[in-house]
């Protein structure tokens, strides 16, 4: 795996779980089985319909709007950290290929609330120190650590990580 290769998947999943992201790539995928996973999905289609999802190789976002706005629509709650650093990951990759995207805006339908995120000098940085810490840990021979069981609840992966 390159730099080039990492995508927003695996950011959102470095910050969510590493042992999650270095599964993922190793093929490892039980979304298609969790009813949280098809949630998501079915929140994601039938929110904001007039989006345009943008592929961009290895990271592929929701919509970016004509004032270059990333915009990221999420089934979760509330806001998490995983949810930021894959925006801003979207917003350094379209930077990459030569569109100055302004920053984010994350979506939560179930809440009717959007959080927005200027892109800065120090996202760029972000971005950067993401991919690398992307590629350390999945080039590791061994799975990281599993988190507290209590951090897993409505992770897909939980069935694999906690059986013995």
């Amino acid at each position: 795996m390159s730099a080039e290769d990492v995508g927003g998947v695996h950011v959102k999943y470095l910050y969510h779980c590493p042992r999650q992201l270095w599964l993922y790539v190793r093929g490892f995928r039980p979304e298609a089985l969790s009813e949280a996973v098809q949630m998501g999905e079915a929140v994601h289609d039938t929110s904001y319909r007039r989006a345009t999802p943008i592929d961009l190789g290895a990271a592929k976002l929701d919509d970016l709007d004509g004032d270059l706005w990333v915009h990221e629509i999420k089934s979760a709650s509330k806001p998490s950290t995983a949810d930021e650093a894959q925006a801003i990951h979207y917003c350094y990759r379209l930077r990459k290929v030569g569109v100055e995207a302004q920053g984010a805006v994350l979506h939560y339908p179930k809440t009717r609330r959007t959080q927005r995120i200027t892109y800065t000098p120090a996202h760029e940085a972000r971005a950067e120190e993401d991919i690398v810490n992307v590629l350390d840990t999945v080039a590791s021979p061994t799975s990281p650590q599993r988190l507290e069981r209590a951090a897993c609840r409505g992770c897909s992966y939980q069935d694999y990580c906690w059986s013995d």
